[in-house]
């Protein structure tokens, strides 16, 4: 495969920004994670502080950002991955790119009740 053929066009150039920035948001989202789970071993109060801020409404909109993002990077990894294992990959990868971008909609539109229901209830009632 000749040098730049995976992000070749403005659409391969977004995918391959898109797949870097959500990375990162998943790397410090582990951190995080990690950190305040660290947390019941130091102070339990603490903790269950912390653990009472994730059950608001707005944490619940980063839950479901986080899911766009989780989402989002493994369905263009496995993009990637047919772009570079597949010997038509390169031919198809717009093509490609814009199937994962349909399935992530799709999917994202389908978790929009499981991620952000609770979080409509508390804000609106039952």
């Amino acid at each position: 495969m000749p040098a730049g053929t995976l992000y070749r066009g403005r659409e391969g150039m977004w995918s391959w920004v898109a797949h870097r920035v959500t990375g990162v948001l998943i790397f410090f989202f582990l951190f995080v994670h990690v950190l305040d789970t660290a947390l019941v071993r130091v102070s339990p109060e603490d903790y269950d502080k912390v653990v009472a801020t994730y059950k608001t409404p707005i944490v619940a909109l980063l839950e479901y950002g986080l899911v766009a993002a989780i989402l989002f990077h493994a369905l263009n990894g496995l993009r990637v991955i047919a772009v570079d294992f597949w010997s038509k990959g390169p031919r198809y990868q717009k093509q490609l790119l814009w199937s994962v971008v349909g399935l992530w909609l799709v999917l994202m539109i389908g978790a929009i009740y499981p991620v952000l229901g609770h979080a409509a209830r508390v804000l609106f009632g039952s």
